[in-house]
């Protein structure tokens, strides 16, 4: 699709998305759900740095208030009120993520004590760790825009509520792990099996955040996060990152753009692990190709679950140029271009992606309609995947 033609559709769906979920129309109540406000402020960003027109900006602006705002705070069917972090007003508004955000799930957290019921669990509120980092890049995003370490430092401070929330030490272990689910306190987990990539999606994004501090805000008073960066690298030593989900797929895609573009500015040095990741992506996608998946009828589809994929697809291109832009620094590692080049015969699946799902009898499914938001938001950031792949 030619660059003008996307360019125009993504306009028209995040205009779509600010109206039907309260960001454009004041009278109308704000529906936040993390994941895809995450990935609506890059998209936002994204817009942005391409039209020049401030109207984007501030709606990333005012997305990432809404979000601190509805998510940062207690449920309205909750008996508990204010931050959920315990803090007054005045500093709420000031620190809005330390006591974490909010997932946005339509009924509220399993209560202590309530059984476990799996199919009801998606369903339920909480926290969710990889949420958290999308917004932590998210918002580290919007710092490298506009200048203000603000957004910056509040990605750092989220990183430190999570990390320390999130990973423990087992009793009879000497290494830590991850929780996957947490409750809106941050109190007991709920899901305590760790997310398959949760660690590497946390030791790319802490090294994010710390190279931003860094490099970009040097006299900007923010955390240190060293110990939390030494502590995700150590639970990624000898992980299987190995997956047949398109969107797991389009994860690792995304995180070994973003590990050479850390690479590139010198604040990231694992080559072993972004070898693995690759060699993990192309194994996932083998898999993928082989099944039977994209050939299915939009009801048994999940678009969010493909466009994800579609999104990490458009990272590979970008993974090749970066490195043949970083000779100097990635000459003497032979072993990745051609890893990368391995990669390139799986990019055409992005467009037949896109394609199936830009098509208005496909968005008629109920597997489109049920998810609407989330699918017309990575749709977006499939069609112009600048704003998240950014670092």
């Amino acid at each position: 699709m030619e660059p003008d033609a996307s360019g125009i559709i993504v306009r028209k769906i995040m205009a779509e998305f600010a109206d039907r979920t309260g960001l454009s129309l004041a009278e109308k109540p704000p529906r936040r759900y993390l994941w895809t406000d995450a990935f609506a402020v890059c998209n936002f960003l994204g817009l942005f740095r391409q039209a020049r027109d401030e109207q984007y900006l501030d709606l990333a602006l005012r997305l990432v208030d809404q979000v601190h705002h509805t998510l940062g705070r207690h449920r309205e069917d909750d008996p508990r009120t204010g931050w959920i972090s315990g803090l007054d007003e005045k500093e709420g508004r000031r620190h809005p993520t330390t006591g974490g955000l909010r997932i946005g799930k339509s009924l509220n957290e399993r209560k202590p004590g309530e059984p476990f019921d799996e199919r009801l669990e998606w369903d339920r509120d909480g926290q969710y760790f990889h949420y958290l980092t999308k917004w932590m890049h998210a918002l580290n995003r919007l710092s490298r825009v506009t200048g203000d370490p603000t957004c910056n430092r509040w990605a750092m401070e989220l990183a430190e509520t999570a990390h320390a929330r999130f990973s423990y030490l087992p009793s009879l272990g000497r290494r830590k792990r991850m929780r996957w689910k947490m409750s809106i306190d941050l109190s007991r987990p709920l899901v305590p099996a760790m997310g398959q990539h949760d660690p590497l999606d946390g030791l790319l994004t802490y090294s994010e955040l710390q190279a931003t501090a860094i490099i970009d805000f040097e006299k900007s008073p923010a955390p240190d996060l060293s110990t939390e960066i030494a502590d995700m690298a150590d639970i990624c030593r000898g992980q299987n990152w190995g997956t047949d989900d398109p969107l797991g797929i389009g994860g690792l895609l995304a995180d070994a753009a973003r590990t050479v573009r850390l690479m590139s500015r010198g604040t990231f040095g694992q080559t072993g692990l972004l070898e693995t990741v690759l060699d993990s992506s192309r194994l996932g996608l083998e898999s993928f190709s082989r099944s039977n998946l994209l050939n299915l009828p939009a009801e048994y589809r999940l678009a969010f679950r493909e466009l994800g994929l579609s999104i990490g697809l458009k990272a590979i291109e970008k993974l090749r140029g970066w490195i043949e832009e970083n000779q100097s620094l990635f000459n003497e590692k032979d072993s990745l271009l051609p890893r990368v080049e391995a990669l390139m015969q799986y990019v055409p699946l992005s467009e037949v992606i896109e394609m199936f799902w830009m098509d208005a009898q496909n968005r008629e499914a109920s597997s489109w309609t049920e998810h609407q938001d989330i699918n017309m938001v990575m749709l977006a950031t499939s069609l112009a995947p600048e704003g998240f792949l950014a670092i």
